[in-house]
């Protein structure tokens, strides 16, 4: 009869730990990456009545506790406002480090950022995972975001959508200026300053760093077909003498000489090759001979320096596109002879060469290319509407400095930077277990290894069979009410029934003891 009465004792020490197991369920409900636990019984080994093998003569001794079984079934998500709230979808723990170096595993996601930079829980320990901006980006370590800039790049190719009114008057300009980046990340301004020219649908163009003229431009007009869409593109050169030790540009009696400025590429441009010839008529003037289909040139003589100058305006819409700067002894009838030629070609981009930066480049070795042809060009058109900018497209970007971040589902964190740039700068890795049953809890939502749990096994979220990374989320405690109630009411009838076989028991040894009177 003892034996029931310690049967009726274990039972009531069960029912305790099962309320305990229970109460503890019930006060985390709302503690994040909470995992409940399940209380498994067992019974204690039978004794036998004849003391022999037989089972048909064996009595229970009553009930203990096997096991407090963590149940590691996904909780309900929370969705949160902070991008560093992070919710597992399946399975896998993040990795915290404290700062005696010691590794614990959770799956509580509230994650900040501290005074250094360093990705921690709330319990203040560091979050383990790669520093893909660091020189050793394949290297576990405490993320930390401190110190993440996004370095300056360079402008190498612009594109600019515009119009050009096909009624502007010969001569007459339009600027088409936007913002380049050079490789420091300081700001320039990139201006195309369009010219209309002699003939129907052509147009020079000129590039401008700062206001300083490009030194060299691949092409330099452009010409539109009968519906205003652009046909051509063109480039035109004196020859006859337009470069140092060329042919003789100019004819003389005298031992005169000449060096010859072009100002207006541009402008240089006639569907025909041109030969003009410019002839003295005296002390202080001099006359166009020959034209070279320049309907409207004119002239422009006086002294520059030392130097008397003639100045070409090839539209007579003022402003010099060529001049010629004369030494020595010039006679009257002597002739400056040169030839225009044009070189069209069917539309396509232009390298501007841009005249040196200090300290700084810019462009591909200093060239910007212009995207005119590519699939990615903005449309330039001659319509007989008001000429203006459309779009102005470069690449290039200055520096910039952290501003937001976001996760992906693979764990990678990318930053978004004030210069308007994304970047990937770290990435969590998560753990798993072959028994994650066997972990121990540590409190403050950590868990620990064991022996049983065995090692840790990394890998980065979704691969490895790893579940998913949800930012803006947090996994809510798995802990179902419902069930709980139910255990707490099986709990309570146990605790009565065993409580019952104790005092049953009791009252049968006193009706025992009350033999003897």
């Amino acid at each position: 009869m003892a034996s029931s009465l310690f049967a009726g004792i274990s039972g009531l020490t069960a029912s305790s730990k099962q309320m305990d197991v229970v109460g503890n369920n019930i006060a985390n409900v709302n503690t994040i990456g909470f995992k409940a636990g399940k209380i498994l019984f067992g019974d204690i080994l039978s004794q036998s009545l004849t003391g022999g093998s037989t089972s048909e003569m064996q009595v229970g001794r009553g009930v203990s506790v096997n096991s407090i079984a963590t149940q590691f079934g996904n909780g309900s998500f929370e969705t949160t406002e902070n991008a560093l709230d992070l919710a597992i979808d399946g399975d896998g723990f993040f990795t915290v480090q404290d700062t005696d170096g010691a590794e614990y595993y959770t799956r509580a996601g509230s994650f900040h950022l501290d005074n250094d930079g360093d990705l921690v829980d709330v319990n203040g320990y560091t979050v383990q995972g790669y520093n893909l901006t660091s020189s050793t980006p394949t290297t576990l370590a405490d993320i930390n975001l401190s110190n993440i800039h996004s370095a300056p790049d360079a402008t190498t190719t612009i594109s600019v959508g515009t119009n050009l009114d096909s009624a502007t008057d010969t001569g007459e300009t339009f600027n088409a200026s936007q913002t380049v980046y050079d490789s420091l990340g300081a700001v320039h301004s990139l201006k195309l300053t369009f010219q209309k020219t002699e003939g129907t649908g052509y147009w020079g163009f000129k590039a401008y760093l700062d206001d300083t003229a490009a030194t060299a431009q691949s092409y330099s007009g452009m010409k539109f077909d009968t519906d205003g869409a652009l046909e051509y593109v063109y480039s035109a050169a004196v020859t006859g003498g337009a470069t140092e030790g060329a042919d003789t540009m100019y004819t003389t009696a005298g031992d005169g000489s000449a060096a010859i400025t072009i100002n207006n590429q541009g402008q240089l441009y006639k569907d025909t090759t041109s030969e003009i010839v410019l002839t003295r008529a005296g002390t202080d003037s001099w006359t166009v001979t020959s034209n070279g289909g320049y309907a409207n040139m004119s002239l422009t003589y006086g002294t520059v320096g030392d130097d008397d100058e003639v100045a070409v305006d090839l539209d007579g819409s003022g402003g010099a596109d060529i001049t010629f700067a004369l030494s020595d002894t010039w006679a009257n009838g002597d002739t400056i002879e040169f030839t225009i030629a044009q070189t069209e070609v069917a539309a396509a981009d232009v390298d501007l060469t841009m005249p040196s930066i200090t300290g700084a480049t810019i462009g591909t070795a200093g060239v910007i290319t212009w995207d005119l042809a590519g699939s990615t060009a903005e449309t330039v058109t001659n319509y007989a509407s008001t000429s203006v900018v459309k779009t102005l497209v470069h690449d290039g970007y200055s520096s910039g400095s952290l501003k937001s971040l976001s996760v992906a589902a693979d764990g990678t964190i990318s930053g978004f930077f004030t210069n308007g740039q994304t970047s990937e700068i770290a990435q969590l890795v998560l753990n798993d277990f072959a028994n994650p049953y066997g972990l121990k809890r540590m409190g403050d939502n950590l868990f620990a290894t064991t022996v049983e749990s065995g090692d840790p096994v990394p890998n980065v979220a979704g691969s490895g069979g790893m579940g998913d990374i949800s930012p803006n989320s947090l996994e809510m405690s798995n802990t179902d009410i419902a069930t709980e109630f139910i255990s707490m009411i099986t709990a309570q009838r146990a605790y009565q029934a065993n409580a019952k076989v104790v005092t049953v028991t009791d009252a049968m040894l006193s009706e025992l003891m009350n033999i003897k009177r």
